[in-house]
């Protein structure tokens, strides 16, 4: 939503078709919908931009830019016994950070923090609630015994977690599993 509201022309199209498509206001985005075609959009503009990417990329080492392709690193033999790194970026659910340690070329230590991970936190120290929890606040519940409602909501931020949900009431009573498998 923020390529189309910075008025980006590829995000327009792609937003306005399926806008059209779905017979919904740009408002229906800010939704269960709207995360769950969010996915999909992304992807086409992607798929759109990678040959572009890729050119790029050969561009770029070819002039001796190897920033991101380190010739001398390839094969396995070449590293060295102990090392450690960090990558971080932006993933489509959210921020995403991984650490490692290497010692006698093995891993010694591998840690990430996933997306899921901020998405379903607890609240903070300011009590602000996480994306999950905000997300929830006002959904209709059509069957209390079956809370599908609740499901598609917490998949539409497509989170890694377990392949079920235990759902507790504002009580701490426990009121339904719900099985994805």
């Amino acid at each position: 939503l923020v390529g189309y509201a910075s008025g980006k022309e590829e995000f327009k199209e792609v937003i306005a078709f399926a806008l059209q498509k779905l017979d919904v206001p740009v408002t229906a985005l800010f939704s269960t919908l709207g995360r769950t075609a969010a996915r999909g959009l992304e992807t086409k503009l992607v798929a759109g931009w990678s040959r572009e990417f890729y050119q790029q990329l050969l561009a770029n080492i070819k002039n001796g830019d190897t920033r991101t392709f380190v010739a001398d690193k390839w094969k396995p033999e070449t590293w060295p016994s102990e090392a450690q790194g960090v990558g971080m970026t932006e993933a489509p659910r959210g921020a995403l950070a991984h650490w490692i340690k290497i010692k006698d070329k093995l891993i010694d230590n591998y840690q990430l923090v996933v997306p899921s991970t901020w998405n379903a936190s607890p609240r903070d120290a300011n009590g602000n609630r996480s994306a999950y929890e905000a997300s929830l606040i006002g959904t209709p519940i059509a069957d209390p015994e079956n809370p599908l409602e609740i499901l598609r909501t917490i998949h539409s931020f497509d989170p890694c977690l377990a392949c079920a949900v235990h759902l507790y009431d504002h009580k701490g009573k426990y009121v339904h599993q719900i099985q994805t498998f």
